[in-house]
């Protein structure tokens, strides 16, 4: 008999469950990697927009085309005699560019953190599918509408800025969605880790959307919005036919394969403790001292190892408040956190690439292939952040950590990118990676793990309420980031990293109570809620 090829034999070395998993793990990554997509072109088009103003020796006839200062329509000629001043596009070729660059970063991400409070209530209620299809289809076309802007030679500023609005509007669906999705298919097993690898479509998406706009910036930039909200409605229309909510849905198991922590029976739910020796009854036992006893599933445990806890039977089925989701430990000081720390992240996010063209003089579209650097650095950061916070099992402790080597970082970039390109590329690897870091952990794994919370006895539905509560606060931070830098530039680039740095020691400030929590005191005992049976 022949011996399997090899690909079969890799092939069938998986079990059914794993390879759906996997699939999911994928399929999330792509589609909120395409949402980071069509966010990253106002960022790159921002140096085309508004450009050093370089006046034209010879007015000439001409059409309408890319290098034109306000682009011309077609039938428009230019017949004047005097000289004209090339500066961009209209209206963002005045002085205060900065300003109104910066409002429409605000419409935008304002509306985003507005949205997303109501987007995990809604989204409990509706069919994940269905309501991430609908959010990837409407963002795919407003992007695509910001774009047409330069093709009918639109200039109204409002025009700009009530498409950013809408689009932040239904970007909102995208996160309480996947981060939901995938947390449905994946326990809480090396969650840090698998989030962190999972949580680079965050950067994946950011390199991709400022390659695909800077391909087309300096030609005629109306493409790149245009392409990128193709992709992105290209990419619901995927959801649409491939997207599998829970691992019920097709019979598979809803967490990754590992030893069973406790036992059950669908009604009840059961805390294992350590066996308790006669000098240890004499006196109450520490619940803080009580550790989880892994059953290899062959032995019984033994009666006296085992609490039976009453099951709920309802609780999965009912989706929490938004009053009750505020009231999960820890809820509150990690959503102020993420407002901080977003706040750095979202100002290089929509920033940096004309950052890096004031400071090294580049054009628009190598400042923004430079500015990849600082995502490439975000990809390791969050994996980083990922394993330490599962080895340490401390995730409040590895996001106070980082924030608390990215403020010098920031000083020290804010001081040696005037050096050189050389000194740019290093200190943009390391910024990415300790500014991504905790935005990382805290919108994935530390979402997840409060969205399971062991107060919520098992209710299944709180996780999307949870997440967009801690993602629509740290979008407050990213709406208010771009917004100060744009009023703060202008007063010398500086002043932006001071704004940061301060930040990023606000974020540390809320996480002290949760970082002492979490260093004086030893893991407490677990509750495990056994999955109900559906009568």
């Amino acid at each position: 008999m022949a011996p399997l090829p090899v690909g079969v034999r890799f092939i069938i070395s998986f079990s059914r469950d794993q390879w759906y998993r996997a699939f999911i793990f994928m399929l999330t990554f792509l589609l909120y990697a395409s949402f980071h997509l069509s966010r990253k072109p106002i960022s790159i088009v921002k140096g085309e927009l508004h450009k050093q103003c370089a006046a034209a020796d010879k007015p000439e006839p001409r059409f309408g085309g890319p290098s034109s200062s306000t682009r011309r329509s077609p039938t428009h000629w230019l017949l004047n005699n005097e000289t004209e001043t090339d500066c961009g596009w209209a209206p963002f070729d005045k002085n205060n560019y900065q300003q109104l660059l910066g409002a429409l970063d605000y419409a935008f991400l304002c509306a985003y953190a507005i949205g997303m409070y109501l987007s995990g209530i809604i989204g409990e209620r509706l069919p994940i599918r269905y309501y991430l299809t609908f959010g990837m289809l409407a963002s795919g076309a407003f992007t695509a509408l910001f774009g047409l802007g330069y093709f009918y030679n639109i200039h109204s500023l409002g025009f700009y800025v009530v498409t950013q609005i809408i689009n932040g509007l239904v970007q909102t669906t995208g996160w309480p969605s996947v981060v939901t999705c995938l947390s449905n298919w994946f326990g809480k097993g090396r969650r840090g880790l698998i989030m962190g690898i999972w949580n680079s479509h965050t950067s994946v998406g950011n390199i991709l959307g400022s390659l695909i706009a800077g391909y087309w910036v300096s030609t005629c930039w109306g493409l790149s919005f245009i392409v990128p909200g193709a992709i992105v409605g290209a990419m619901g229309i995927v959801c649409f036919l491939f997207l599998i909510e829970h691992p019920k849905d097709i019979k598979c198991s809803s967490t990754l394969p590992t030893h069973p922590r406790a036992s059950e029976n669908g009604i009840n739910r059961f805390r294992v403790q350590k066996q308790t020796t006669r000098s240890e009854k004499n006196g109450p036992l520490d619940p803080e001292l009580q550790c989880l006893l892994l059953s290899d599933g062959k032995s019984p445990l033994h009666p006296s190892h085992i609490v039976v806890l009453p099951g709920d039977r309802t609780s999965s089925m009912a989706a929490i408040s938004f009053t009750g989701a505020l009231r999960i430990p820890g809820v509150i000081e990690f959503s102020l956190c993420l407002l901080f720390a977003k706040l750095v992240s979202y100002t290089f996010l929509f920033w940096l690439p004309l950052y890096i063209t004031n400071v090294d003089h580049l054009d628009a579209k190598k400042a923004g292939e430079l500015s990849t650097l600082f995502d490439v650095g975000g990809i390791f950061g969050g994996i980083l952040a990922g394993v330490i916070s599962d080895r340490l099992e401390k995730r409040a402790s590895t996001c106070g950590l980082m924030l608390l080597l990215a403020a010098p970082t920031l000083y020290v970039f804010s001081s040696v990118s005037k050096m050189g390109l050389e000194a740019t590329i290093a200190m943009l690897l390391l910024s990415g990676a300790l500014v991504s870091g905790p935005y990382a952990l805290i919108t994935t794994a530390v979402s997840a793990d409060l969205g399971t919370h062991k107060s919520l006895k098992g209710n299944s539905h709180a996780l999307s309420t949870v997440t967009a509560i801690i993602d629509g606060t740290g979008s407050v931070g990213a709406a208010l980031g771009p917004l100060l830098a744009g009023l703060i530039s202008p007063s010398g680039w500086s002043n932006v990293f001071y704004m940061l740095m301060f930040a990023d020691a606000c974020a540390l400030l809320f996480l002290i109570r949760l970082i002492h929590k979490e260093l004086s005191c030893p893991g407490s005992a677990t509750v495990i809620q056994a999955p109900l049976k559906e009568h």
